[in-house]
């Protein structure tokens, strides 16, 4: 039986997209769930776990496109939950990473609604992973900063201290930068950096659409254009993506990116 409680909000970290990197506790809130608010990343796949009595709302927030505007999925969830129900807000990656997770949490302490956070396996360590790319190395770098590949366009000064970053000398992992990747490629030239810094793109990270670009500042813009690839992805910068070739594990698995379809009798169920 569920340890969940009626009138709570969960919100979950889906993970990056390979459905299974969720967390188990995530998993139960999905199962659990009277009503479940999805976004537009999170895995078809979870929506197989929910009751058949829930409630499956889509919240879209794709790359700007948004179903529902983030002040309305508020309204929504405040509104699930006071009529005691037990809401799971399931947010791609980390809820708290880029996932106006704070956001959706102050709400909900505004509203006194109770709550808790599950976190998620973030597409910012996960799909450099998946790419054979390590976020740190003992003979390359110790540090590594996440920062938002576009910041909120209503800002006047932008928040990023572009020359920290350039000079840092470690890896940079940038989130849902792809429309602004000439801007910051530009940015961290200006400031400092080496044109030569090896610079890697993972599309659809950890799942079978992954896709990955690599180069340098000075040939990243023109090879991502070149490749047709789009957002989401995520950016890495830094001397770890040179490791890239020696580690690279999940594209060189044996039918790796490639749809397989098996055939059987309409009469014969399927096995697993």
């Amino acid at each position: 039986m569920s340890n969940l409680i009626k009138g709570k909000v969960y919100l979950v970290g889906a993970g990056p997209g390979d459905p299974g990197l969720i967390t188990l506790k995530g998993l139960e809130c999905i199962k659990c769930a009277d009503v479940l608010i999805y976004d537009y990343l999170a895995s078809p796949v979870f929506l197989s776990h929910a009751s058949e009595n829930a409630e499956l709302i889509y919240a879209g927030k794709k790359g700007g496109e948004h179903t529902l505007a983030q002040d309305k999925i508020n309204e929504l969830i405040i509104e699930k939950a006071k009529s005691g129900l037990t809401v799971t807000r399931l947010k791609g990656g980390d809820p708290f990473i880029f996932g106006r997770g704070a956001e959706e949490a102050e709400i909900l302490i505004k509203a006194a609604i109770p709550f808790e956070v599950i976190p998620g396996v973030t597409s910012a360590i996960a799909a450099p992973a998946h790419a054979g790319i390590p976020l740190t190395h003992r003979k390359l770098t110790s540090t590594v900063a996440f920062v938002t590949g576009h910041e909120d366009p209503a800002k006047k000064k932008s928040e990023i201290n572009w020359s920290a970053l350039a000079k840092s000398m470690g890896t940079i992992v940038f989130l849902m930068g792809v429309k602004n990747l000439g801007h910051i490629v530009n940015q961290l030239v200006i400031h400092g950096m080496s044109p030569e810094t090896p610079v890697a793109l993972i599309r659809w990270g950890t799942t079978s659409k992954q896709y990955t670009v690599t180069g340098n500042l000075n040939t990243i813009v023109a090879r991502v254009k070149s490749a047709g690839l789009k957002s989401p992805a995520v950016i890495v910068v830094g001397n770890v993506v040179s490791l890239r070739d020696k580690l690279k594990w999940f594209e060189k698995r044996p039918l790796s990116g490639k749809r397989i379809v098996v055939t059987r009798p309409a009469n014969r169920p399927a096995i697993w």
